[in-house]
């Protein structure tokens, strides 16, 4: 499934003047382009991949070089690269409306794609917000939450919960809901009233690491006894992961979004589901909140909702938090410039045709196990500590020592080993997130049009780069 017939690739020849000089296109990023979330030595080195092609779950860069994409570019491609029929079905779609903001009017794209996403999402969230990025959404949803209860009368409701380690974007809102001090420092002080509760670590657990069920308990209490430290009178929102990015592939204990729901419920808490990854059939459902068996108030999402062919990002609330702005006659004040763009709605409009067409969310269900069962066979490497996931969704953490569960960058000779891991990685050209902002874990997120072939063949370049790293120990 992983290379559809009627993917059409760029090729060379129509690649525009100058994409087939590698020399160049280093030369020009070294000295312009400043790369995301990237060392300035490095960029300016002029020694990034250039890629100019993609095909199904395949990338080539400017030398020609073939890359299998273990990451979906950045969790985000879910119908692979490459599918010229979605961009002249979008293009189509949008029809003779290049443009029109959502402020005070509508266009049409945007407003059958509202009309889609609420039949898709669960429960009664059935109004759409549009916006241009995960971190914009969550940014919206955090105002949005914010202006709920002040329109029902409780403005002092302002705080929100979110878990250690967590990545929910980077501007100055939601880097304040981020919690990943190593990001966040450089930036203090944040926002104020964005408070942190224990994530699902169970690898890691403090208590009961051996039991999920009583852990996700455990977890679960701490919301809230966070909620009545702070005093429920100022929470509105806690943001969740239904499974944590960060961290690798974080997954919810056994009970414990439902209990989570039960406490947002009696202290009148909005549980907000961050969806920017695990939506769009990455865990097997179509969102990752369906998949856990809890409806939330609202969703936020992005990356797969266009699978990375436009621009677009929403939060899909509860009819219930529009209904206080419509009652009370006032409105939502926030937006922007980009949001709900026709020709990105209608970009997406096409990816969720094609996630029909190709049984997408179906076929990530189905093969889940082939995938986890690939992961979970690199066990057997002494420096495998953990290997865990849903879904195309799976982290494979990288320990120093198993029995003491050390990080494999906790010191300088485990970092040593961990870049001799990367180089393996990167030369056998696969593209996955290899112990990103001083992490030990190894994150595979491929396209969801992946097969028993691509699992294979990570599994084949992880455990060569993993036996390297063994023997350079």
């Amino acid at each position: 499934m992983h290379a559809p017939d009627d993917a059409l690739p760029s090729t060379p020849d129509d690649a525009p003047a100058g994409w087939s000089d590698p020399d160049r296109l280093r030369s020009a990023a070294a000295r312009h382009l400043w790369p995301h979330f990237t060392p300035a030595d490095q960029s300016a080195r002029g020694d990034l991949p250039v890629f100019v092609r993609g095909e199904g779950v395949e990338l080539w860069d400017a030398d020609g070089k073939r890359w299998l994409d273990g990451l979906a570019a950045l969790f985000t491609v879910q119908v692979g690269h490459g599918r010229r029929d979605l961009l002249q079905k979008a293009v189509d779609r949008a029809g003779d409306l290049a443009y029109f903001p959502l402020w005070g009017a509508a266009n049409a794209p945007a407003v059958e794609l509202a009309e889609r996403l609420a039949h898709l999402a669960p429960g009664d969230l059935d109004r759409v917000f549009f916006g241009t990025g995960g971190g914009d959404s969550v940014e919206a949803a955090w105002k949005l939450a914010r202006s709920y209860f002040a329109a029902i009368g409780k403005p002092r409701k302002y705080k929100v919960l979110s878990r250690v380690g967590a990545y929910h974007g980077t501007s100055l809102g939601a880097l304040s809901i981020t919690g990943m001090t190593g990001i966040r420092h450089m930036y203090e002080p944040l926002v104020p009233g964005a408070v942190k509760v224990p994530s699902t670590n169970l690898y890691r657990a403090p208590v009961h690491a051996d039991d999920p069920v009583a852990f996700g308990a455990w977890a679960a209490d701490q919301v809230e006894a966070t909620i009545l430290a702070e005093g429920p009178d100022t929470v509105a929102a806690i943001f969740l992961e239904p499974v944590q990015n960060a961290g690798g592939s974080l997954l919810p204990p056994p009970g414990y979004l439902q209990r989570v729901r039960e406490i947002c419920d009696r202290h009148d808490v909005l549980l907000v589901s961050d969806e920017t990854i695990c939506g769009f059939g990455r865990t097997g459902a179509m969102f990752g909140c369906e998949r856990f068996d809890v409806v939330p108030d609202m969703i936020t999402c992005a990356k797969g909702l266009t699978s990375g062919y436009a621009v677009l990002s929403a939060v899909i609330a509860s009819e219930r938090i529009f209904e206080a702005f419509r009652a009370g006659g006032g409105q939502f004040v926030h937006g922007n410039t980009w949001g709900g763009h026709p020709v990105a709605a209608a970009t997406a409009l096409a990816n969720l045709d094609l996630f029909d067409e190709l049984g997408l969310v179906e076929h990530v269900a189905a093969t889940e196990g082939a995938f986890g069962d690939a992961m979970r066979g690199l066990g057997d490497l002494e420096l495998v500590g953990d290997v865990r996931g849903v879904g195309h969704f799976w982290t494979v953490e990288v320990v120093a020592d198993r029995a003491t569960r050390r990080p494999i960058v906790a010191d300088a000779d485990g970092r040593h080993v961990a870049d001799v891991i990367r180089a393996a990685v990167l030369d056998a050209g696969l593209h996955c997130r290899v112990f990103g902002s001083g992490s030990s874990v190894i994150q595979l997120c491929p396209p969801l049009i992946s097969d028993q072939g691509v699992f294979d063949e990570i599994e084949q370049v992880l455990r060569a780069a993993l036996e390297k790293g063994a023997a350079a120990c």
